[in-house]
């Protein structure tokens, strides 16, 4: 590609503008040698890895890299031997830094950068060290060796000794009257003190300089003299120190110079290719369709060196309907930003730029680029003459060849209109049979007509307003623009009659061309106005449909709210009545239980009457002495489960299952029964000794009703407490054996075995049993005993 084109283009700035989204100076130099390439597969590579790039950016954020420096000079010193200083090995840990952060990413999130990125060689161990030695490029760390440690803790402990000696002598009434200042300075790298010169005597010494005064004499006093020796030596081990272990990392480093050099390399081309796609973020860039076929098509383009806030968007297309493009219009009205937009936007694609159009713009990659432009409208060149804009055609006739861009200003100008007009005629013609495509732009109705009358040239003018005489910067395609120089005079103030003179200067041809003209351009503002109203009424309908269907959706809510609240309203009344039932039932089988209950103690009582007769029969009478004695008034609060009490009201005695203080009544098991009673028909008894536990009432083993197929032959204790297992083997153990059973188990589990063996306990005082064992092989071994009953 021509530098004239680039400069003419001012492909540089777009390039400054790149340089600034760089990190590394490195980037940035090869930023400065970017040139655009005319090879498709490589235009078609860079133009994906900045694509890729944005992508990566936009999905997960740009990856934070630290800067880098070059490391050419660095990895020769590895390589023959040498050792870096601490700025180079910071620069190294940085590159494997970034390394390793790249190489982290998903291959997925890359894309077409994965090939780059897979390429990197992290070394974390390497990486670390340099970190954890090397605090800054001046400063190594206490932990980079334990010789280095153990070295700078004895200088401190020197300098500390050397300071409090002299601090001493600074606060001393002898030496005060000696000192020009009471401070410690350093003089050749050794602690002095600031003596007066007519002093120097009192204070002995080394003197090490002298003020430019003459006045104060800077003294090492000779008490710290072997102090600061110590100091000196003790430095120059720490030089030592830092030089080896900087050697040792170095040589490390030298291990993998290649690896080091590819990073580097690999991590500036990164570089390069984020600063892309931070370009195309910042001018909101599009990646345009790569063609071969030399087809233009740009949407709504950008100059991106124009102001933002005042640039208007021009679509331009060019090289399929026709391959020539004519560009007619006054003076200020944009035909130059349409050349340097078309011819700018090619260089930055083939440089794998983004170009800030919209989606669906498609570019060509031409083998070359011309461009002959200079006048008034320049961004930077001032009027060009005649010989020099002939000049630069003639080089470019010589040039161009097929798949070229040719982009003319003003093609013709500066010479007689009507040797002007033919020249550029028949340069246009050139041109296209080269094979070339172009885009010129021109004052002269000659080429509008030209561009009429010819197959594959096509007018286009810049949009002019008349009435504010300032120029819209719409370009219009197959409309060739009016100079308008009579309407902008008139409008400046230019006497009519003047105007009406010049007129009749034209010839009728020309005056019937204009007149077509502004036929041409009155019939295309009409078709653009009714076009527009069109539109109008279309978005006016479409409002009106996206508003009743709005109010559509509204009230389609409002019924589904409607049918919400009612079956909400109706759930709280099924709720309601469902809540009434339940406190009916409950409130139901609550009388249903009392009256159970009263049934249950009544046929409990005429039972146990009846067992109390029969046993009085079997057994010797009692003195009346030998009643349970009762020990006192019950009080619920200090009444403990398992506690033997009285019931009153039924004459029998039994122990105390659960307490409920909020009802004032006591659940008591009495024999098999389990009674529920208020505590003031309960009397405390105390136990009588030498007697069964107190849970252990046995009813006679005779005939009680149950069956023996209706009584288990198990029962699981496993999770209850100690006493609430014992109350209910007790209980279980008097169903069964008035059920007529001989064996039944008792499952307590392994655990601890604290519940096994407080039943165990039980079982050798129980009246009911004869014999029990822990359960067999198949039975449940330790997690079960089997009784035997009596």
């Amino acid at each position: 590609m021509e530098q004239k084109t680039l400069k003419t283009l001012e492909y540089h700035k777009i390039l400054e503008q790149l340089r600034g989204f760089a990190k590394n100076e490195a980037t940035r130099l090869r930023i400065a040698a970017l040139t655009p390439s005319n090879q498709f597969r490589v235009v078609e590579q860079t133009l994906g890895e900045t694509d890729a790039a944005l992508t990566l950016m936009l999905k997960y954020g740009a990856p934070e890299l630290l800067t880098i420096y070059d490391i050419q000079e660095a990895v020769k010193r590895l390589e023959i031997g040498g050792s870096l200083n601490m700025p180079e090995l910071l620069n190294l840990g940085r590159i494997l830094k970034n390394s390793r952060t790249l190489k982290s990413l998903i291959p997925e999130q890359t894309g077409v950068l994965c090939g780059y990125i897979e390429s990197l060689y992290p070394d974390k161990g390497l990486e670390d060290t340099i970190f954890a030695s090397i605090l800054s490029e001046e400063e190594l760390s206490d932990n980079a060796s334990p010789q280095l440690a153990t070295l700078r803790r004895k200088m401190r402990n020197a300098s500390a000794r050397i300071k409090d000696s002299l601090d001493s002598m600074l606060h001393s009434g002898y030496y005060q009257k000696f000192l020009q200042d009471s401070i410690v300075t350093m003089r050749n790298n050794r602690y002095v003190i600031p003596v007066k010169a007519e002093h120097r005597s009192e204070v002995k010494g080394i003197v090490h300089d002298i003020s430019a005064s003459g006045g104060t004499v800077f003294i090492e006093p000779e008490g710290v003299v072997n102090a600061n020796n110590e100091l000196h030596e003790l430095e120059v081990k720490e030089k030592a120190e830092i030089e080896r272990i900087l050697a040792e990392i170095s040589a490390r480093a030298a291990e993998i110079t290649e690896e080091l050099r590819l990073n580097f390399d690999t991590l500036i081309h990164l570089d390069f290719v984020f600063a892309k796609a931070r370009l195309a973020l910042d001018m909101k860039g599009v990646c345009p369709t790569l063609n071969h076929t030399g087809k233009v098509f740009i949407k709504d383009g950008r100059h991106p060196l124009i102001d933002r806030k005042k640039i208007v968007p021009t679509t331009v297309y060019l090289g399929e309907d026709f391959d020539t493009l004519i560009v007619t219009g006054p003076n200020t009205g944009g035909k130059t930003v349409v050349l340097k937009t078309v011819g700018l936007f090619c260089l930055m694609v083939q440089s794998g730029l983004f170009i800030p159009a919209a989606d669906s713009s498609v570019m060509p990659v031409f083998d070359n680029i011309f461009a002959d432009i200079g006048d008034e409208q320049s961004i930077e060149q001032s009027l060009s003459t005649f010989s020099s804009h002939m000049k630069n055609i003639v080089h470019i006739l010589e040039k161009a060849e097929a798949n070229c861009l040719v982009l003319f200003d003003e093609l013709g100008a500066g010479t007689d209109p009507i040797e002007g007009a033919a020249l550029a005629a028949s340069i246009l013609e050139h041109i296209r049979n080269m094979g070339a495509k172009c885009v010129a732009t021109t004052h002269y109705s000659e080429l509008k007509l030209y561009a009429l009358s010819t197959e594959g040239v096509e007018n286009a003018s810049c949009e002019f307003d008349v009435e504010t005489l300032s120029p819209t910067y719409r370009l219009l395609i197959g409309v060739p623009g009016k100079s308008n120089a009579f309407a902008i005079s008139q409008k400046l103030g230019l006497p009519a009659h003047i105007i009406t003179r010049s007129k009749e200067r034209l010839s009728q041809e020309d005056v019937q061309f204009e007149d077509i003209l502004t036929d041409m351009e009155t019939n295309r503002l009409r078709a653009e106005k009714d076009v527009e109203e069109t539109a109008q009424m279309r978005r006016e309908i479409e409002n009106l449909k996206q508003q009743l269907q709005r109010e559509r959706e509204n009230i389609e809510k409002q019924k589904d709210r409607i049918f919400d609240r009612a079956r909400e309203k109706a759930d709280k009344i099924i709720q309601k009545a469902q809540e009434e039932t339940e406190a009916l039932l409950a409130e139901f089988k609550k009388l249903q239980k009392e009256k159970d209950e009263q049934e249950a103690l009544k046929a409990m009582a005429a039972l146990k009457q009846e067992l109390g007769l029969k046993q009085k029969k079997n057994r010797p009478l009692k003195s009346r002495t030998e009643k349970p004695k009762k020990i006192g008034v019950l009080n619920i609060n200090s009444l403990r489960l398992g506690a033997t009490v009285m019931l009153d009201d039924l004459g029998d005695k039994g122990s105390v299952l659960s307490v409920n203080k909020k009802d004032n009544t006591v659940q008591v098991q009495v024999g098999i029964m389990k009674i529920t009673s208020k505590v003031e028909n309960l009397t405390l008894l105390e136990d009588d000794p030498g007697k069964p536990p107190k849970n252990a009432y046995t009813p006679p083993r005779k005939d009680s009703g149950l069956r023996s197929s209706s009584v288990k032959s198990e029962v699981d204790l496993r999770g209850m407490l100690l006493e609430e297992a014992l109350l209910e083997t007790d209980k279980f153990l008097d169903e069964a054996s008035m059920a007529g059973l001989h064996s039944v188990s008792l499952i307590h589990g392994k655990g601890t075995g604290t519940l096994r063996a407080g039943i165990q306990q039980m079982l050798r005082k129980h009246p009911q049993v004869k014999a029990f064992r822990l359960g067999r092989y198949g039975e449940g071994e330790n997690g079960v005993t089997i009784v035997e009953l009596k």
